[in-house]
């Protein structure tokens, strides 16, 4: 018989390779991408509180309080991960744990898509 070629190695996980190798920079890019973070997440909070009042519950309130969720929701599934990066020697993920952020960026993108041509019509 005639023996299969090809790669026959397991993926387990990926490498990251980071921005810089530079241990000064990676502090700086740690407090500025963890900052920006902060500011996104609290601004988006804000809006969604405010928007709550019962005033507002018309359809373009709920659609910009849902926007406001995806938004979070988008920035929280890869941010965190980054931010460990920055400061660990290990940089590295788990196959599973890149799919999984994979799916669900392009799932909350694809509904925030869907969501802005909602909006357009609204």
């Amino acid at each position: 018989e005639r023996p299969e070629l090809g790669n026959h190695t397991l993926l387990t996980e990926f490498v990251l390779s980071g921005l810089s190798n530079h241990p000064e920079l990676q502090n700086l890019l740690f407090f500025t991408f963890c900052l920006i973070y902060t500011f996104t997440i609290t601004g988006n909070l804000l809006f969604f509180i405010a928007t709550v009042h019962p005033n507002l519950h018309m359809p373009m309130y709920f659609f910009l309080r849902v926007l406001s969720f995806l938004d979070v929701s988008t920035a929280s599934i890869v941010v965190p991960k980054m931010l460990v990066n920055f400061l660990s020697e290990e940089r590295r993920i788990s196959y599973v744990g890149c799919a999984t952020q994979l799916y669900f960026v392009i799932f909350l993108g694809a509904t925030e898509c869907y969501l802005l041509a909602a909006m357009a019509y609204d």
